[in-house]
């Protein structure tokens, strides 16, 4: 399975193949659904690696619970172990969703100018536990612990638009949708239409819908369970920016936040729409 590893961790000299194997291995087991093991020889040949060196492998991985097997002889299974729960535990428990974030939001604000943050959900709202400003004659009231509503600013539709639709109706009626400006929704259909957009593009636009003369694009993060963790954005001045380059902004958070998501774990593809409910 080189095909799935980095080539350029393939030329490393530090490459030790036989941990890449069972790293390979596990990849492959991780593919089959509950109860559905694979053979000896199904693994090897998914994996391209001989039949004796498979064996010593499952069998090594097994003696640290990192794979569990059924059944004997020719029909002995195996699958991924309940030792992998256990490290992804700890490895969840030791990462700081801020230390993940502050590069993305650090490469976004270089290369769009705008302030970049970082929020996460609380109550419904998105609560901001990171940003990185900009110097800028006209200064942006952008601060920490700030609460983002959930309907009219970009972090907040972000993280709206990753939860299932009646999830989303509950959030929007404990906090109501009160009108921040002229182009706020305070329509609940309304709202759960432009939620499906977001669901589809990837990203959220708060076009001057919290604050005249501001946007604000937001995209869900998501774990290595696909949940909702958080979301980025970028904050700018309206002034006459062009539809165009609100699109192009767009895929550039929404991009950040896929990096985000994938260092969390997360199997997102970036691409198509999650589950309404």
């Amino acid at each position: 399975m080189s095909n799935s590893v980095n080539e350029n961790v393939e030329e490393s000299k530090y490459w030790v193949k036989s941990v890449a194997r069972a790293a390979d291995i596990l990849e492959v087991l991780s593919t089959r659904g509950p109860g559905d093991g694979m053979s000896v020889t199904e693994v090897g040949q998914a994996c391209g690696i001989s039949k004796s060196a498979t064996f010593g492998l499952l069998q090594t991985l097994r003696g640290y619970g990192f794979v569990s097997d059924d059944g004997e002889g020719m029909n002995r299974r195996y699958r991924l172990g309940m030792g992998l729960a256990r490290l992804g535990d700890r490895a969840q428990s030791q990462v700081s969703l801020r230390d993940v974030a502050r590069p993305v939001l650090a490469e976004l604000t270089r290369e769009t100018g705008m302030a970049a943050r970082f929020a996460v959900p609380e109550g419904g709202l998105a609560v901001v536990v990171d940003q990185v400003g900009i110097e800028q004659r006209v200064r942006l009231d952008l601060r920490m612990g700030v609460r983002e509503l959930p309907h009219c600013t970009g972090l907040g539709k972000a993280i709206l638009s990753a939860l299932p639709e009646a999830e989303a109706r509950a959030v929007i009626e404990r906090s109501g949708l009160p009108r921040r400006t002229s182009h706020t929704i305070t329509d609940t259909a309304t709202l759960l239409a432009h939620l499906r957009d977001i669901r589809q593009t990837g990203y959220a636009l708060d076009d001057e819908e919290d604050a005249d003369g501001i946007f604000c694009i937001g995209s869900p993060v998501r774990d290595h369970r696909d949940l909702c963790v958080g979301a980025i954005s970028i904050t700018g001045l309206k002034l006459d920016l062009p539809g165009w380059r609100f699109q192009e902004l767009g895929r550039q958070v929404r991009a950040g936040a896929l990096r985000v998501s994938r260092e969390l774990g997360s199997t997102e593809s970036g691409e198509g729409e999650v589950d309404a409910g």
